[in-house]
C-alpha cells in the first residue's frame, strides 16, 4: 500500500529535476514555517529577526517552490515534445483524469490534500505575518540602528501604548499597501547603507490628520480653560524650585472660535500655508479662507515665497512631535529633579548636570566625560559633601547618562536639537512660526502674536506662587 502512494508522489513530483527542486523547497520551508509556529505559542523570547525569517522569508521561499513545480511540469511536457519521435502519444495529448483508475485517484487526493495544506499554511503565515509587520517590534526593532532614535522616544512617550501603525498608517487596506510598498525603498536604503542620518521627520505624503489622530481625539469636543504648572530649577547651589502657572485657552470646537484649536479647527475657516524649509520651522505665507467667502493673505516681508509646496494646516502642523519626543538638556534635568530621580540636595547638580550634558553632543566617549565631568566637580569644589555622599551623586550622574541615552544618538547623528517640537515656543520657534510681526497683510495687518491668545500667566517662575495656594495645589 505504502509503495503504491510512493509511486504516485514520484509520478507527480520526480518526473524531472525541477518539479523535485520545487517539492523540496515547499516541503522543507513548510517544516520549517510550522516549526516557528509552534514555537510561537510557547514561552520562549522570540527575535523579531526570527519573525522575518518565519514570517516573511520562508513563505516567500514555500511560495516560490509551489511555483516552480508547474514550471518543471511545462518544461517537462516541452521536452517531450522535442523528443517527438520517440514519445509523441505522451507529448501529444493532456492528462486523462479517469477517477475509474486507482491510481488517479490516488493522486487527485494527493493533489486535493496538498493544496488544503498549502493554503492553511499560506493563509495562517500571512495573518500573522500582517500582524507582525502591524507591530511595534517590526517598526522599532528591526532596523535597530536607523529606528533606535524614534523608538526610544516612543517607549516614553504619551502614546507608548498606541501602535505606530495607528498613527503613521490608520484604518484601511489602500495605506497598509502603499505604506508596505514605501517600506521596499527603506529595506533597500537600509541595505545599502543610504538612508538618511539623522532620519528627517516625515512630513511629506502623511495622511491627514482627520484619518488618523482624529481616530482617538475629538477635536470639536469643547475643552476650556485648563491650569498648567511647569517646574523648573535654578541653577544655585539649593537647585531652588520655581514655577510658573498658566491658564491655557484650549478652547474646541463648540467654543466659538475662543481658545487655541477653536480657531485652528474651526470648520469655517481654512489654512494654507507655504513654509521655505523642509522642516517647516519658517513661514513665509499664510492664507486664510474663512466661510464667509473673504480671504487674507499674509506674506513674509524678506521672504521670497517658494512655489508649489502649498499645505492645508492640520494638527500635525503644530503637535509634530507627539509621540517621538527628545528633550533638551535643562528641561530634562528639570524633569528628573521634579520626579525625585535626581537628588535635590546635591549643591549645584542642576548646574553641573545641564552642563554636562550640553557639552556631550554625540562624539566619541560622551558617556565617560559626563560621569567624570560631574565626579571632578564635586570632588574638587565639594570634598567634604562628595565624600559623605557619593551614592547620591553616582545616582544622580547614571541619572544623567539615562538622559543623554534617551536623547543622543551617535550613530544616527540625532543631538541636543535635532528635531524642533512646536508646541510652545520655547526652545523652537513654535507659534511664532506664524504668530509674527514678520507675516502681514496688503493692508499691514499681521497674526496676532499677543500671549493671552493662547493662554494667561498666572505666575511667572516664582518660588511660591500664590495662585497654587489659593487653588490648593501642590
Amino acid at each position: 500500500m505504502l509503495n503504491r502512494w510512493l509511486a504516485v508522489i514520484a509520478t507527480l513530483f520526480g518526473r524531472n529535476w525541477i518539479t523535485l527542486f520545487g517539492s523540496a523547497l515547499t516541503t522543507a520551508s513548510a517544516i520549517c514555517i510550522i516549526g516557528f509556529l509552534l514555537l510561537g505559542f510557547t514561552d520562549t523570547e522570540v527575535s523579531p529577526y526570527l519573525d522575518i525569517m518565519a514570517l516573511l522569508i520562508l513563505p516567500a521561499v514555500f511560495v516560490a517552490g509551489l511555483l516552480v513545480i508547474p514550471v518543471g511540469a511545462w518544461w517537462d511536457r516541452r521536452r517531450r515534445r522535442c523528443e517527438g519521435e520517440t514519445q509523441p502519444a505522451a507529448a501529444a495529448q493532456f492528462p486523462v483524469i479517469d477517477l475509474n483508475n486507482p491510481s488517479t485517484r490516488r493522486a487527485a487526493f494527493l493533489v486535493t490534500v496538498l493544496t488544503a495544506v498549502n493554503l492553511l499554511i499560506i493563509s495562517t503565515v500571512t495573518y500573522h505575518g500582517v500582524h507582525f509587520m502591524d507591530s511595534v517590534m517590526f517598526c522599532g526593532t528591526v532596523c535597530h540602528t536607523v529606528m533606535e532614535p524614534e523608538h526610544t522616544a516612543y517607549l516614553g512617550s504619551p502614546h507608548s501604548r498606541v501602535k505606530c501603525v495607528e498613527c503613521h498608517i490608520g484604518p484601511g487596506a489602500p495605506w497598509f499597501v502603499r505604506s508596505k510598498l514605501s517600506g521596499l525603498g527603506q529595506v533597500i536604503a537600509v541595505t545599502l547603507g543610504t538612508y538618511h542620518r539623522p532620519i528627517p521627520t516625515p512630513v511629506e505624503n502623511l495622511r491627514p490628520s482627520q484619518d488618523t489622530c482624529e481616530q482617538c481625539h475629538w477635536p470639536e469636543k469643547f475643552t476650556g480653560d485648563r491650569v498648567r504648572v511647569i517646574t523648573k530649577f535654578l541653577e544655585d547651589e539649593e537647585n531652588t524650585p520655581i514655577k510658573t502657572v498658566l491658564l491655557m485657552h484650549i478652547g474646541g470646537g463648540a467654543s466659538e472660535r475662543h481658545g487655541i484649536h477653536s480657531w485652528h479647527i474651526d470648520p469655517d475657516i481654512r489654512t494654507n500655508y507655504i513654509p521655505t524649509d523642509d522642516s517647516r520651522q519658517e513661514i513665509a505665507y499664510v492664507r486664510v479662507e474663512k466661510g464667509d467667502g473673504t480671504v487674507q493673505e499674509f506674506k513674509a516681508r524678506d521672504a521670497e515665497i517658494p512655489t508649489g509646496k502649498e499645505r492645508v494646516m492640520d494638527c500635525i502642523d503644530c503637535h509634530n512631535r507627539p509621540t517621538h519626543i527628545f528633550q533638551m538638556p535643562d528641561e530634562a534635568v528639570d524633569e528628573a529633579l521634579a520626579k525625585r530621580r535626581i537628588d535635590r540636595s546635591i549643591p549645584y547638580i542642576k548646574k553641573v548636570g545641564t552642563e554636562a550634558l550640553v557639552e556631550a553632543r554625540g562624539d566619541a566617549g560622551d558617556l565617560k566625560h559626563i560621569v567624570e565631568r560631574v565626579q571632578l566637580y564635586y570632588r574638587e569644589n565639594h570634598p567634604d559633601f562628595y565624600a559623605a555622599n557619593k551614592g547620591q551623586v553616582d545616582k544622580a550622574t547614571d541619572e544623567l547618562v539615562r538622559i543623554y541615552k534617551r536623547n543622543v544618538f551617535p550613530d544616527m547623528k540625532v543631538t541636543w536639537g535635532t528635531y524642533p517640537n512646536n508646541i510652545g515656543h520655547l526652545h523652537w520657534p513654535g507659534c511664532t512660526r506664524c504668530h509674527n510681526d514678520n507675516l502681514v497683510t496688503e493692508t499691514g495687518e499681521t497674526i496676532s502674536g499677543d500671549c493671552s491668545i493662547c493662554h494667561t500667566v498666572l505666575a511667572w517662575d516664582e518660588t511660591e506662587p500664590k495662585i497654587l495656594e489659593d487653588l490648593q495645589i501642590q
